[in-house]
């Protein structure tokens, strides 16, 4: 990704968290309760009339334009999780809606429409002049006007709404949760500052910022001020994060302790300049850089990836009129002989590869009679493989034989029932599929 024309114009204004390092300080607010209000929006249970592509919208009296995408295989009577993804100065929605650089498609949206599975709503909003000047409060305008139509038109999880971008797209991306912190559950900021303004910044928000220690367009103290907004907002116990050293090509990322439930503080420093693309003892690239899974993980603490839209179904107004009588009269006698099979298993893998890395996603289903409560599966790679960033599970190690282990909101699978992850890997000429699956230590037949 091209740096572009940034330096003078923004100088004149003025996510086992990470394979680099980490940091923790036993941030508790991770498996909170969300803060947010649970409401179906009006999307809920009927037919869209939107699709993926451009619109023009009418915000502020000027003609303004976004681009959405829609998950694949999209259901009304589900609510999604809602991504804005905002672009940089001198770029545009399309750079955010397309992707770039070694990743190509798989970096749109910074990674995650790749990491969600196409399974989420994301927008891409245009800013004017190729910027995020937010003058008089207008694109946070606009995102509300945005978020006003295509909820109406989609079913969105209310408390899974999240905004993130890179420089003027970052300090955009705080205005916002300055500004909407009863809007957006999370927000994530690559490389920002206080550039868009900060209408608010009383009301916590769950927060990220990823920072190069060596930025020369927006300098790290930049990063660090909007940072503490919401160390100071949300409650988080102060402090001054550990960062690597200069030549090291290395991250630290260190979530804040003390943070008040439902309200978590990340920071990522990286020894690097102006990019969101950072690797760890390498060069920037889109399609091995870390930050990828790091954010992806940060976002998807907050929930499932889709929920029923339950607030659509209009319950019983009564009970029924005639309730069973008696119970039965004769109860089995004696327990089943034969306990239910557990153990049982079946992945399939769909491999995407480059010319340097790949992405694999799977598909784990129990074939057996009981559910699985907790689930480690293991598998190996291809040799010249190392994983860089997953979702929907925690992967360690990186390389060879490698066991992928539940989150929060996945453990359990239902018999006949699947649950889906995935990883994006670097490799040396190798893209082959995974083998050798085991789940809970019991082999388990390819799809």
């Amino acid at each position: 990704m091209r740096r572009r024309t940034i330096g003078a114009a923004l100088a004149a204004t003025a996510l086992l968290l990470g394979i680099g390092g980490v940091a923790s300080a036993g941030n508790t607010a991770a498996a909170a309760e969300s803060p947010l209000p649970a409401a179906a929006t009006g999307g809920c249970g009927k037919t869209p009339t939107l699709r993926n592509g451009t619109y023009t919208i009418q915000s502020g009296g000027q003609s303004r334009t976004y681009i959405l995408r829609i998950p694949d295989n999209y259901q009304p009577a589900l609510k999604y999780r809602l991504f804005v993804g905002l672009h940089w100065l001198n770029g545009s929605a399309q750079n955010v809606a397309n992707g770039g650089g070694a990743a190509g498609a798989a970096w749109a949206f910074y990674g995650q429409q790749r990491a969600s599975n196409n399974g989420a709503i994301f927008i891409a909003p245009q800013g004017l002049d190729a910027g995020w000047a937010n003058t008089g409060g207008r694109d946070v305008t606009l995102v509300d006007d945005i978020l006003r139509v295509v909820e109406n038109d989609l079913c969105v999880d209310t408390t899974q709404r999240f905004a993130l971008g890179w420089s003027y797209g970052g300090s955009m991306s705080y205005a916002l949760a300055c500004a909407r912190p009863a809007v957006f559950r999370a927000v994530v900021a690559y490389s920002g500052a206080q550039l868009s303004g900060c209408a608010g910044g009383t009301q916590p928000v769950a927060y990220f910022g990823i920072h190069g220690t060596r930025d020369s367009v927006l300098g790290v103290n930049l990063g660090r001020q909007i940072r503490d907004t919401f160390v100071r907002v949300n409650g988080c116990t102060a402090q001054n994060p550990p960062e690597p050293a200069n030549g090291s090509l290395r991250h630290i990322t260190t979530a804040y302790a003390g943070c008040r439930a439902g309200y978590p503080v990340q920071w990522a420093a990286f020894d690097g300049d102006h990019t969101p693309e950072p690797v760890d003892g390498g060069a920037n690239n889109t399609a091995t850089t870390w930050t990828t899974g790091e954010v992806w993980r940060f976002l998807t603490q907050f929930g499932p990836a889709t929920s029923p839209a339950d607030a659509t179904t209009t319950p019983p107004t009564t009970s029924p009129t005639t309730p069973p009588t008696t119970t039965p009269t004769t109860p089995p006698t004696t327990a089943p002989t034969t306990p239910p099979a557990t153990g049982a298993c079946r992945v399939s893998s769909t491999v995407n590869a480059w010319n340097s890395g790949l992405t694999a996603d799977l598909t784990v289903t129990n074939t057996g009679s009981a559910a699985v409560n907790g689930w480690s599966l293991t598998f190996t790679l291809a040799a010249g493989q190392t994983i860089t960033a997953g979702w929907n599970a925690v992967y360690s190690p990186g390389s060879g034989q490698v066991t992928a282990r539940n989150v929060s909101y996945n453990g359990a699978i239902a018999p006949g029932g699947s649950v889906s992850i995935g990883f994006q890997a670097g490799h040396t000429g190798n893209s082959g599929a995974p083998t050798g699956f085991a789940l809970n230590g019991a082999a388990c037949s390819a799809a």
